[in-house]
């Protein structure tokens, strides 16, 4: 990148923060910043990040995979509620359904999950919480990580002046579509998630 002259464009923005205040016992840190795992379905990391375009606000709630970083679910709107991460946990789960895999599902102590309605899908689906120290967000560096590569590649260096908040969703949509399934990773040895696990017979 130095010979071609090349560098990354980034911006420091104000970083979106569900936390409200302690409203009840958080469960323990699990995860204890040890990101790897052995095989799919054994560590999930979720969280929410903002994007602010013209148009107004965009919210990002993903369910990444420990395994090889694959983004397993996710939701975009307007708005950072229960429904957003409600319906992503929806989707997360549905891809454990038949298989039999009970996650650790690791977050910060945001109040959209110690909601009644995160924690009866939770419990139903026989998930285990696990949730980051106060205030401390190397606890989910990870997922972090995940939000830099996303705003670096995609938002930081474009100007989103004309772009509709629906049209914004699509190609945040799109970007994590690709990420999947054709973005490659030096660690998956220069595959994408995707190919990676078809690599090893993990899915058709």
């Amino acid at each position: 990148m130095r010979q071609a002259g090349l560098s990354i464009a980034t911006l420091r923005r104000r970083r979106y923060h569900s936390y409200g205040g302690e409203i009840g016992p958080a469960p323990e840190n699990l995860i204890n910043r040890d990101f790897k795992a052995a095989t799919p379905n054994e560590k999930w990391l979720t969280d929410i990040t903002e994007f602010h375009i013209p148009a107004g606000k965009v919210y990002l709630s993903p369910m990444i995979d420990c395994f090889d970083g694959m983004v397993i679910s996710w939701s975009i709107g307007t708005r950072p509620d229960a429904n957003l991460v409600n319906t992503m946990l929806d989707a997360a789960i549905e891809t454990v359904a038949t298989c039999g895999d009970h996650p650790v599902v690791h977050s910060d102590r945001g109040a959209h999950y110690r909601w009644p309605g995160w924690l009866t899908r939770m419990g139903d689906a026989k998930l285990t919480r696990s949730m980051s120290r106060k205030g401390c967000s190397p606890d989910n560096s990870a997922c972090e990580g995940f939000f830099g590569r996303l705003k670096n590649e995609l938002f930081y260096s474009r100007s989103w002046q004309a772009t509709t908040i629906e049209q914004f969703i699509q190609i945040v949509d799109s970007y994590i579509h690709w990420y999947n399934e054709k973005r490659i990773k030096i660690s998956l040895g220069s595959c994408s998630p995707l190919e990676y696990r078809q690599s090893l017979g993990l899915t058709a």
